[in-house]
């Protein structure tokens, strides 16, 4: 008879298996024991999934269908080993964490030890509003995400494509160059400020030596800003030579007003062309899709749901204003022309034509690099001239 308390039968739990066992607690009493020589069949599954840190993980495991375990701490250098020894107990383990600064490194370990490991889309766990937000609720609920997902409700859960160690390295590049472009702009807007504060208005690159030497400032501000100089110098010498190093990259023969770096920017953060499988998915990884919100009889067209890369989408944006320039033959061109070149056009009407003609060229570009069209079917001229 259950004992009660306060009127309420005691919860009584399923057996649970141990973390460091493949059996359930009355046999796992046996095995230890050495009361049963027989060897016990493993589990189906276990589904470990993860909240990682830079120095530990959160890691909520299930085992086959039972409920979802306490969630455990381990060390960020001792999970792979335990991820391992979870092959002993079930047929299959299934992982997952949600990408983020830890990188691909994590997923990598796993998947050549044998582990069945997928790499998620970060997202809000606390659908309910709680407000109770922590490493271990966000294990718990991301676990509950997983076991429906290994269940077949492939929804549940959105999959990031883990690039190739070269494919990470190339767009490593890329982004480095960025990162000095952004440290370059920084000190510059610093400089200007400064100066701004006291009176003085500083225009272009007021750093370079040619500018520097016309500087009409008091003696305080220009030890100020020399100060910047060095770092600014150094970022300028790190964008050329990876800018260089980059064009060296890019094939010989591009489309006129595709650029060799433009064209390593959108290779380095695409990985894979043929990640994509139908004309709208291009669209949607860059988030340059329409929204919509309908229901019932009520339907109404939102502005794009920026719901994908904000780099590539930036990159587009800029390169179909190129596309205008230089490629005015091109059928997508040809179609958003007197909207673009309308001086009499309003300016959000302007946006939503560049948008649509953006999304329209990276669909092409797509078209291109998986060989569905040639350049000559898409009305494009090509240029063996690097920019």
């Amino acid at each position: 008879m259950a004992c009660c308390v306060g009127g309420a039968p005691r919860r009584r739990y399923p057996p649970h298996i141990d973390m460091n066992t493949n059996l359930t607690s009355q046999a796992g009493r046996e095995s230890v024991t050495g009361t049963s020589s027989k060897p016990t069949a493993k589990v189906s599954n276990i589904k470990l999934s993860l909240d990682v840190h830079a120095d530990k993980f959160k890691v909520a495991r299930q085992v086959g269908d039972l409920p979802q375990q306490p969630v455990q701490t381990f060390p960020a250098k001792e999970f792979v080993g335990f991820a391992v020894k979870q092959l002993e107990l079930a047929q299959k383990v299934h992982c997952c964490y949600e990408a983020g600064p830890t990188g691909f490194w994590l997923h990598r370990q796993l998947v050549e030890a044998g582990i069945d490991n997928i790499v998620v889309v970060p997202e809000v766990l606390d659908t309910l509003g709680r407000k109770v937000n922590n490493d271990r609720n966000d294990a718990r609920r991301l676990g509950h995400k997983h076991s429906r997902y290994v269940a077949g409700e492939k929804d549940a859960l959105a999959i990031v494509q883990v690039p190739t160690l070269p494919q990470e390295q190339r767009r490593a590049l890329v982004r480095q160059r960025g990162q000095f472009g952004k440290v370059l702009r920084s000190l510059a807007a610093m400089g200007r400020g400064i100066c701004l504060l006291h009176g003085y208005r500083l225009r272009g690159v007021w750093w370079r030596p040619a500018a520097w030497e016309q500087l009409q400032l008091p003696e305080w501000l220009i030890q100020h800003l020399d100060r910047f100089r060095p770092t600014m110098a150094e970022a300028e010498k790190q964008i050329r030579q990876l800018t260089k190093q980059l064009r060296a990259q890019a094939p010989a023969v591009l489309p006129k007003g595709l650029g060799a770096l433009t064209y390593e920017m959108l290779e380095a953060e695409v990985f894979d062309w043929n990640r994509f499988h139908n004309r709208k998915q291009p669209g949607s990884f860059v988030g340059l899709c329409g929204g919509v919100s309908a229901t019932g009889q009520n339907h109404a067209d939102l502005s794009i749901t920026k719901h994908g890369h904000a780099r590539l989408r930036a990159i587009l944006v800029e390169l179909a204003w190129r596309w205008v320039r230089y490629q005015p033959q091109c059928p997508a061109v040809q179609r958003w022309k007197p909207v673009l070149l309308n001086p009499r056009s309003h300016a959000r009407r302007r946006k939503q034509a560049i948008v649509a003609l953006a999304r329209q060229l990276f669909v092409d570009l797509w078209r291109w690099r998986t060989g569905r069209l040639t350049p000559e079917q898409l009305g494009w001229k090509m240029d063996s001239k690097k920019d």
